[in-house]
Protein backbone atom coordinates (compact mmCIF):
# COMPACT_ATOMS: atom_id res chain seq x y z
CA UNK A 1 0.00 0.00 0.00
CA UNK A 2 2.95 2.45 0.58
CA UNK A 3 4.72 1.37 -2.93
CA UNK A 4 1.43 2.35 -4.05
CA UNK A 5 0.56 5.29 -2.38
CA UNK A 6 4.18 6.95 -2.88
CA UNK A 7 4.11 5.93 -6.92
CA UNK A 8 0.31 7.36 -7.78
CA UNK A 9 1.62 10.42 -5.62
CA UNK A 10 4.90 11.25 -7.82
CA UNK A 11 3.08 10.77 -10.83
CA UNK A 12 -0.48 12.81 -10.67
CA UNK A 13 2.12 15.32 -8.85
CA UNK A 14 3.97 15.22 -12.03
CA UNK A 15 1.09 15.02 -14.52
CA UNK A 16 -0.72 18.11 -12.82
CA UNK A 17 2.37 20.23 -13.33
CA UNK A 18 1.02 22.52 -16.12
CA UNK A 19 -2.38 21.13 -16.40
CA UNK A 20 -5.27 23.00 -16.54
CA UNK A 21 -6.20 22.06 -13.42
CA UNK A 22 -3.42 24.30 -12.21
CA UNK A 23 -4.88 27.29 -14.52
CA UNK A 24 -8.38 26.45 -12.51
CA UNK A 25 -6.91 26.91 -9.27
CA UNK A 26 -5.32 29.76 -10.17
CA UNK A 27 -8.22 31.27 -11.88
CA UNK A 28 -10.30 30.76 -7.98
CA UNK A 29 -7.53 31.57 -5.94
CA UNK A 30 -7.57 35.33 -7.91
CA UNK A 31 -10.42 35.84 -6.47
CA UNK A 32 -11.48 33.42 -3.61
CA UNK A 33 -10.43 32.56 -0.62
CA UNK A 34 -7.30 30.48 -0.64
CA UNK A 35 -8.42 27.90 1.82
CA UNK A 36 -12.21 27.91 0.14
CA UNK A 37 -9.83 26.96 -3.05
CA UNK A 38 -7.94 24.47 -1.62
CA UNK A 39 -10.49 22.63 0.03
CA UNK A 40 -12.53 22.32 -2.71
CA UNK A 41 -9.85 21.19 -4.55
CA UNK A 42 -9.03 18.49 -1.85
CA UNK A 43 -12.84 17.20 -2.43
CA UNK A 44 -12.91 16.75 -6.47
CA UNK A 45 -9.80 14.94 -6.04
CA UNK A 46 -10.93 12.40 -3.80
CA UNK A 47 -14.40 12.05 -5.57
CA UNK A 48 -12.36 11.99 -8.89
CA UNK A 49 -9.54 9.39 -7.84
CA UNK A 50 -12.69 7.51 -5.93
CA UNK A 51 -14.36 7.17 -9.57
CA UNK A 52 -11.20 6.02 -10.65
CA UNK A 53 -10.28 4.00 -8.12
CA UNK A 54 -13.31 1.91 -8.62
CA UNK A 55 -13.21 2.13 -12.52
CA UNK A 56 -9.82 0.57 -12.77
CA UNK A 57 -10.01 -1.90 -9.91
CA UNK A 58 -13.10 -3.12 -9.60
CA UNK A 59 -15.54 -2.34 -12.68
CA UNK A 60 -11.98 -2.32 -15.07
CA UNK A 61 -14.38 -0.06 -17.38
CA UNK A 62 -13.26 3.52 -19.15
CA UNK A 63 -15.34 6.62 -19.43
CA UNK A 64 -16.68 8.44 -22.43
CA UNK A 65 -14.24 11.06 -22.76
CA UNK A 66 -15.84 13.24 -25.34
CA UNK A 67 -19.28 13.49 -23.86
CA UNK A 68 -17.90 14.48 -20.39
CA UNK A 69 -15.40 16.96 -22.04
CA UNK A 70 -18.34 18.71 -23.94
CA UNK A 71 -20.31 19.05 -20.40
CA UNK A 72 -17.00 20.66 -19.09
CA UNK A 73 -16.33 22.62 -21.80
CA UNK A 74 -19.88 24.28 -21.07
CA UNK A 75 -19.13 24.54 -17.74
CA UNK A 76 -16.55 26.64 -18.23
CA UNK A 77 -17.96 28.94 -20.47
CA UNK A 78 -20.75 29.16 -18.71
CA UNK A 79 -17.94 30.49 -15.85
CA UNK A 80 -16.82 32.73 -17.88
CA UNK A 81 -19.99 34.61 -18.35
CA UNK A 82 -20.37 34.72 -15.21
CA UNK A 83 -17.09 35.91 -13.68
CA UNK A 84 -17.71 38.97 -16.37
CA UNK A 85 -20.49 39.79 -15.19
CA UNK A 86 -19.41 39.83 -12.14
CA UNK A 87 -16.47 41.58 -12.45
CA UNK A 88 -18.09 44.41 -14.84
CA UNK A 89 -19.06 46.91 -11.86
CA UNK A 90 -17.37 46.26 -8.83
CA UNK A 91 -19.26 48.45 -6.39
CA UNK A 92 -17.46 51.56 -7.92
CA UNK A 93 -14.94 52.12 -5.10
CA UNK A 94 -12.66 48.96 -6.45
CA UNK A 95 -13.62 46.22 -3.24
CA UNK A 96 -14.61 43.09 -4.57
CA UNK A 97 -17.48 41.30 -3.88
CA UNK A 98 -17.32 38.41 -1.38
CA UNK A 99 -19.07 34.81 -2.53
CA UNK A 100 -20.60 33.21 0.22
CA UNK A 101 -18.36 30.38 0.79
CA UNK A 102 -20.78 27.26 0.21
CA UNK A 103 -21.38 29.04 -3.09
CA UNK A 104 -17.63 28.99 -4.04
CA UNK A 105 -16.80 25.82 -2.88
CA UNK A 106 -19.51 23.95 -5.04
CA UNK A 107 -17.92 25.85 -8.01
CA UNK A 108 -14.57 24.50 -7.62
CA UNK A 109 -15.75 20.93 -6.92
CA UNK A 110 -18.16 20.99 -9.74
CA UNK A 111 -15.96 22.54 -12.20
CA UNK A 112 -12.99 19.82 -11.06
CA UNK A 113 -14.53 17.39 -11.25
CA UNK A 114 -15.72 17.99 -14.94
CA UNK A 115 -12.53 18.51 -15.68
CA UNK A 116 -11.06 15.80 -14.52
CA UNK A 117 -13.22 13.36 -15.80
CA UNK A 118 -11.31 11.79 -18.24
CA UNK A 119 -8.49 13.70 -18.22
CA UNK A 120 -4.78 12.12 -18.31
CA UNK A 121 -4.78 12.53 -14.53
CA UNK A 122 -7.73 10.45 -14.20
CA UNK A 123 -6.38 7.74 -16.85
CA UNK A 124 -3.05 7.16 -14.47
CA UNK A 125 -4.86 6.61 -11.77
CA UNK A 126 -7.38 3.73 -13.34
CA UNK A 127 -4.24 2.10 -14.61
CA UNK A 128 -2.32 2.23 -11.32
CA UNK A 129 -5.67 1.03 -9.68
CA UNK A 130 -5.59 -1.88 -12.00
CA UNK A 131 -2.01 -2.47 -10.73
CA UNK A 132 -1.66 -1.32 -7.59
CA UNK A 133 -3.47 -1.18 -3.95
CA UNK A 134 -6.45 1.08 -4.52
CA UNK A 135 -6.61 2.23 -1.62
CA UNK A 136 -2.98 3.27 -1.49
CA UNK A 137 -3.72 4.38 -5.09
CA UNK A 138 -6.74 6.68 -4.04
CA UNK A 139 -4.77 8.33 -1.08
CA UNK A 140 -1.67 9.48 -3.07
CA UNK A 141 -3.60 10.58 -5.71
CA UNK A 142 -5.41 12.94 -4.09
CA UNK A 143 -2.51 14.08 -2.17
CA UNK A 144 -0.80 14.36 -5.77
CA UNK A 145 -3.14 16.58 -6.63
CA UNK A 146 -3.77 18.73 -3.92
CA UNK A 147 -0.13 19.60 -3.39
CA UNK A 148 0.72 20.66 -7.37
CA UNK A 149 -2.62 22.89 -7.12
CA UNK A 150 -1.56 24.22 -3.96
CA UNK A 151 1.60 25.56 -6.06
CA UNK A 152 -0.98 27.34 -8.07
CA UNK A 153 -3.35 28.70 -5.26
CA UNK A 154 0.28 30.04 -3.80
CA UNK A 155 0.81 31.94 -7.34
CA UNK A 156 -2.60 33.21 -7.52
CA UNK A 157 -2.82 34.42 -3.76
CA UNK A 158 0.35 36.45 -5.00
CA UNK A 159 -1.47 37.55 -8.20
CA UNK A 160 -3.87 38.70 -5.72
CA UNK A 161 -2.31 41.08 -3.50
CA UNK A 162 -0.69 42.87 -6.77
CA UNK A 163 -3.75 43.30 -8.96
CA UNK A 164 -6.88 45.40 -8.83
CA UNK A 165 -9.95 43.77 -8.39
CA UNK A 166 -10.80 44.78 -12.21
CA UNK A 167 -8.00 43.13 -13.61
CA UNK A 168 -8.11 40.53 -11.40
CA UNK A 169 -11.93 39.30 -12.71
CA UNK A 170 -10.58 40.11 -16.22
CA UNK A 171 -7.88 37.87 -16.50
CA UNK A 172 -10.25 35.35 -14.32
CA UNK A 173 -12.78 35.09 -17.16
CA UNK A 174 -9.45 35.04 -19.63
CA UNK A 175 -8.66 31.84 -18.36
CA UNK A 176 -12.27 29.86 -17.93
CA UNK A 177 -12.48 31.27 -21.57
CA UNK A 178 -9.43 29.58 -22.69
CA UNK A 179 -9.77 26.41 -20.76
CA UNK A 180 -13.75 26.30 -21.86
CA UNK A 181 -12.59 26.75 -25.49
CA UNK A 182 -9.71 24.26 -25.27
CA UNK A 183 -12.10 21.78 -23.73
CA UNK A 184 -14.52 22.20 -26.43
CA UNK A 185 -12.89 21.60 -29.77
CA UNK A 186 -9.72 19.88 -29.01
CA UNK A 187 -11.18 17.25 -26.46
CA UNK A 188 -15.52 17.18 -27.46
CA UNK A 189 -14.73 17.77 -30.95
CA UNK A 190 -11.20 16.67 -31.47
CA UNK A 191 -10.16 20.09 -33.75
CA UNK A 192 -6.89 20.46 -32.13
CA UNK A 193 -5.85 23.09 -35.06
CA UNK A 194 -9.54 25.11 -34.54
CA UNK A 195 -8.82 24.49 -30.72
CA UNK A 196 -6.03 26.40 -31.17
CA UNK A 197 -7.03 29.49 -33.56
CA UNK A 198 -10.20 29.80 -31.27
CA UNK A 199 -7.80 29.80 -28.05
CA UNK A 200 -5.17 32.00 -29.66
CA UNK A 201 -7.56 34.74 -30.97
CA UNK A 202 -8.68 34.92 -27.37
CA UNK A 203 -5.49 35.80 -25.88
CA UNK A 204 -5.54 37.89 -28.87
CA UNK A 205 -8.45 39.97 -28.37
CA UNK A 206 -7.87 40.34 -24.62
CA UNK A 207 -4.06 41.39 -25.73
CA UNK A 208 -5.94 44.00 -27.64
CA UNK A 209 -8.25 45.28 -25.78
CA UNK A 210 -5.73 45.71 -22.65
CA UNK A 211 -3.48 47.52 -24.61
CA UNK A 212 -6.22 49.93 -26.22
CA UNK A 213 -7.59 50.70 -22.46
CA UNK A 214 -4.10 51.79 -21.42
CA UNK A 215 -3.52 53.64 -23.97
CA UNK A 216 -6.75 55.24 -23.22
CA UNK A 217 -6.09 55.68 -19.43
CA UNK A 218 -2.42 57.49 -20.20
CA UNK A 219 -3.90 59.80 -23.29
CA UNK A 220 -6.63 60.88 -20.64
CA UNK A 221 -6.35 64.03 -19.24
CA UNK A 222 -5.35 64.48 -15.39
CA UNK A 223 -8.23 66.54 -13.60
CA UNK A 224 -7.16 69.74 -12.16
CA UNK A 225 -5.35 70.07 -8.53
CA UNK A 226 -7.96 71.45 -6.25
CA UNK A 227 -6.24 74.81 -4.48
CA UNK A 228 -7.32 75.97 -1.24
CA UNK A 229 -9.11 78.54 -0.42
CA UNK A 230 -8.18 80.92 2.15
CA UNK A 231 -10.89 82.59 4.51
CA UNK A 232 -11.64 85.77 4.80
Amino acid sequence: MLTATLISLGVVFVAELGDKSQLITMTYALRHRWWVVLSGVGIAALLVHGISVAVGHFLGMTLPERPIAFAAAVAFLLFAAWTWWDGRDPGGDGAPSVAQTRHVLFAVVSSFVLAELGDKTMLATVALASEHAWAGVWIGATAGMVLADGVAIAVGAVLNRRLPIRSLHRLAGLLFLVVGLWLLFDAALGWRGVAVAAVGGAVALAGLAATVGYLRGRAAPEPAPITPTQDR
